[in-house]
C-alpha cells in the first residue's frame, strides 16, 4: 500500500490564536486604529493567505462570477466561526445562512438539503474534525449532484482524502480561527488571490503540486497597514464625525475608505435620529440624493454611448419626440450632461400640487406612492411635470448652471433608447452583476424601515417622517425613480461601483466599460466649468478647496443634498464614501459650513501621503 505524507503548517501558538480572537471583530471591519495590533493582524492574515490551497478548480468556479445569476447559501457543518464567515460573504453577495446545528433531530440532513432547494450555489464551511461524520459526508455528496458546491475546509489536511471522489472546488486552510473564517470568503469572491500549491502528497488525488492560482478581482476588507497607511493617521476621522453629530449637523454618519482596491476604513457613527436608540451601522441604507446622477443615470448613458445608441453631440429632439416642439429641441446631450443646456435650476413641483392631485389612499386613480399615506394621481409626471420641464425657458445656454432638469431629461432619453425603465436597467446591467445588494430605487419594497436611515421630518409637503421614500420632492412625485434623485444604497455598495470606475471599467472579472469611456466621462470636459460628463470634479480654483484642500486634480465624484458624497482620487488610488442624513429633522447647512466631508477627505489624503 502506498503511503502519503500529511500536509500541515504548524503556524500559530496558543497566544497568537488568543490575540486573533480579540482583534477579529474590529480589524475585519477596517476600524482598528492601533498600528502595532494591525501589523500583527496583517502578518497573521498574510500567513494564512499564503498557505491556503485551492483544489478542484478546473472549471474556474473560484472566484465566483455572474453574481446576478447566483442564489447563494452558506451551510455550517459544525463550524465555530460561522458569524464571521457569513459576515464577510455578505459583503460580496446576498448569502442566506444555514447551520446543521439547527437540524439536530435530522440524522441525515435531508431536511436541510430540502431547505436549500431554491439555491444554486452552496458554500459549505466545515472543520476537519467534522469531515468523517457520515451525516456530513453524505450531505455534501448529495448536494454536489445538483448544486454548485464550494467547500471551505478548516483544519488538518488529513481530512482532504475524504473528498477524493468530489470534483467541486475545495479551499483548504490548516487554521480553524476567526481570521481564517474572514479570509476564506474573500478568496471565494476574489477579494484575495491564491497561489499556494500542496507541498506534499496527502492522497491519490491531492498530490504534491496540486492547487490552482486565482487573481484579486474584487474589494478586499483589511486594515490600513495592508495598503501602506498608518491607521493612527486616520484617527481624526472619529473626531470630525463626532464633532458633526454633537453639533447636530447630522444624527448619523458612515465613512468608508478603499485604497488600491482594499477597504481599509469603514465605520458608523451616531444613530438614525437624535431621539432614537437605533445606532448607525455600516450596512445601513441611505438616500443618496444627487449621487443618483453619477451612480445610476450617468453609467446608463455611458453604456448607451458605448453601444452606439447615443451620440453626445446629437440634440434632445432626435431622441424625444415631445421635445421637438419645445425650447430644448436643439440642445445637445453633451450640453445637458455638462449642465450647460441653459435649463433653470429646478421647478418646485410640490408647491403646485392641488387638492385633487393626491389621495391618502391608493386606488386606480391614485396609484403612485409618494410616501406613507400619500398617493399622487395617475400619470402625474407625464401630464403635469414633464410638460412643465419641456416648456421651461432656456436662459443660460453655454454657461454652467447646475440643474436637476438635466437628469430628468437624461433619464427620458435613456429609457427611450434602451426600452427599459431606468431602475430595472441599472439593476440588471450594473448593481446585480456587481454584487451590490442594497443599491436601487424604492427601498421600502425590499427592506425594512430599520435598515433604512430616515431623512426629513417632512412638515410642509408629505407631512410624515420620510423613511425609505426619496427626500427630493420632484423625484417623489415622479414615483421615486428619477434621473437626479431616488437612489438608495449602503456605503459598501457605493464603494463597489466606484471601485469599478477607478479600475477603468472592470470589476469582478467583468468589463462594464472600456477604459476610454471611463476616462472620457470622468475627465474635465467643459471649457467653462470643472465638470466632467455627469461627474463633478476637483476645482482648479484652489481658493475653493473643492472637494477638499488636499484633493488631487484627478479627483471626480459627486455630492448629494441629503449629506452624501463619493470621491474617486485616481492619483492616490482612493475611493472615499461619506453618507449621512443631514436633512433630519430638517435641512441645515451645518455639515457644509463645518466642512465635515472635506475635512475627513483631507485626513484620508494626508494619511495616504504620509504612508507608514
Amino acid at each position: 500500500m502506498r503511503s502519503f505524507t500529511v500536509y500541515h503548517f504548524p503556524i500559530f501558538s496558543f497566544m497568537n490564536k488568543l490575540i486573533i480572537c480579540l482583534l477579529i471583530l474590529c480589524s475585519f471591519n477596517a476600524c482598528a486604529q492601533d498600528r502595532r495590533q494591525n501589523e500583527l493582524q496583517l502578518a497573521i492574515s498574510n500567513t494564512i493567505t499564503s498557505n491556503t490551497v485551492l483544489l478542484n478548480n478546473h472549471d474556474t468556479i473560484v472566484p465566483l462570477k455572474m453574481l446576478d445569476k447566483r442564489r447563494i447559501a452558506t451551510v455550517s457543518l459544525g463550524f465555530a466561526y460561522q458569524t464571521v464567515f457569513d459576515s464577510l460573504l455578505n459583503k460580496y453577495a446576498k448569502t442566506a445562512a444555514y447551520s446543521s446545528a439547527a437540524y439536530k433531530s435530522d440524522a441525515t440532513l435531508h431536511t436541510l438539503e430540502d431547505d436549500l432547494k431554491y439555491f444554486n450555489t452552496i458554500i459549505v464551511a466545515i472543520p476537519s474534525s467534522e469531515v468523517q461524520n457520515p451525516r456530513n459526508s453524505e450531505f455534501i455528496r448529495s448536494l454536489c449532484k445538483n448544486k454548485q458546491v464550494i467547500i471551505a475546509l478548516f483544519g488538518d489536511a488529513t481530512a482532504l482524502p475524504a473528498f477524493d471522489l468530489l470534483n467541486c472546488p475545495i479551499i483548504w486552510t490548516d487554521q480553524n480561527t476567526p481570521v481564517a473564517a474572514a479570509i476564506i470568503p474573500q478568496t471565494i469572491f476574489g477579494g484575495i488571490g491564491l497561489n499556494k500549491k500542496l507541498a506534499s502528497t496527502v492522497s491519490p488525488k491531492y498530490t504534491a503540486g496540486s492547487g490552482f492560482s486565482t487573481n484579486k478581482i474584487r474589494l478586499k476588507y483589511t486594515v490600513p497597514e495592508d495598503a501602506g497607511v498608518n491607521s493612527g493617521n486616520l484617527a481624526n476621522i472619529d473626531k470630525i464625525a463626532m464633532e458633526a453629530i454633537n453639533a447636530q449637523a447630522a444624527p448619523g454618519i458612515v465613512v468608508l475608505v478603499a485604497k488600491d482596491g482594499k477597504v481599509i476604513f469603514n465605520k458608523a457613527y451616531g444613530s438614525h435620529t437624535y431621539s432614537t436608540d437605533l445606532p448607525e451601522k455600516v450596512t445601513d441604507i441611505f438616500d443618496l440624493a444627487s449621487l443618483t446622477k453619477t451612480t445610476a443615470t450617468t453609467p446608463t448613458i455611458m453604456r448607451l454611448a458605448e453601444e452606439g445608441k447615443l451620440n453626445l453631440d446629437t440634440n434632445i429632439g432626435a431622441y424625444i419626440s415631445r421635445a421637438r416642439t419645445s425650447p430644448m429641441n436643439k440642445i445637445s446631450v453633451r450640453e445637458v450632461m455638462l449642465h450647460q443646456a441653459g435649463f433653470i435650476p429646478f421647478i418646485p413641483f410640490h408647491s403646485n400640487v392641488q387638492t385633487g392631485d393626491f389621495s391618502r389612499d391608493s386606488s386606480m386613480a391614485y396609484p403612485t406612492k409618494v410616501a406613507d399615506n400619500y398617493f399622487i394621481k395617475r400619470d402625474y409626471f407625464k401630464d403635469v411635470m414633464w410638460p412643465k420641464m419641456l416648456g421651461s425657458p432656456i436662459r443660460t445656454r453655454g454657461t454652467y448652471v447646475y440643474s436637476d432638469i438635466s437628469m430628468y431629461v437624461m433619464k427620458e432619453i435613456a429609457e427611450h433608447l434602451s426600452g427599459v425603465p431606468m431602475d430595472e436597467y441599472v439593476q440588471d446591467n450594473f448593481y446585480g452583476p456587481l454584487g451590490m445588494q442594497t443599491a436601487g430605487f424604492l427601498p421600502r419594497n425590499r427592506f425594512t424601515k430599520s435598515q433604512i436611515v430616515p431623512t426629513e421630518q417632512d412638515t410642509y409637503f408629505r407631512k410624515t417622517l420620510l423613511e425609505g421614500y426619496v427626500h427630493d420632492q420632484g423625484a417623489a412625485l415622479a414615483g421615486g425613480i428619477a434621473g437626479h434623485a431616488g437612489l438608495f444604497a449602503s456605503a459598501n455598495d457605493v464603494a463597489i461601483i466606484y471601485q469599478m470606475l477607478l479600475n477603468k471599467g472592470t470589476y469582478g472579472g467583468t468589463q462594464y466599460f472600456k477604459p476610454e469611456t471611463v476616462d472620457q466621462f470622468t475627465a474635465r470636459q467643459s471649457g467653462v466649468s470643472r465638470r466632467g460628463l455627469g461627474f463633478d470634479r476637483w476645482d482648479p480654483d484652489l481658493g475653493k478647496k473643492y472637494p477638499s484642500e488636499t484633493s488631487s486634480p484627478q479627483t471626480y465624484g459627486h455630492t448629494g443634498y441629503t449629506g452624501t458624497c463619493v470621491w474617486v482620487d485616481q492619483t492616490r488610488g482612493l475611493v472615499y464614501v461619506f453618507l449621512s442624513n443631514r436633512v433630519y429633522p430638517a435641512a441645515t447647512n451645518k455639515l457644509s459650513n463645518m466642512k465635515i466631508r472635506g475635512r475627513i477627505q483631507d485626513v484620508i489624503n494626508r494619511a495616504v501621503d504620509q504612508g507608514l
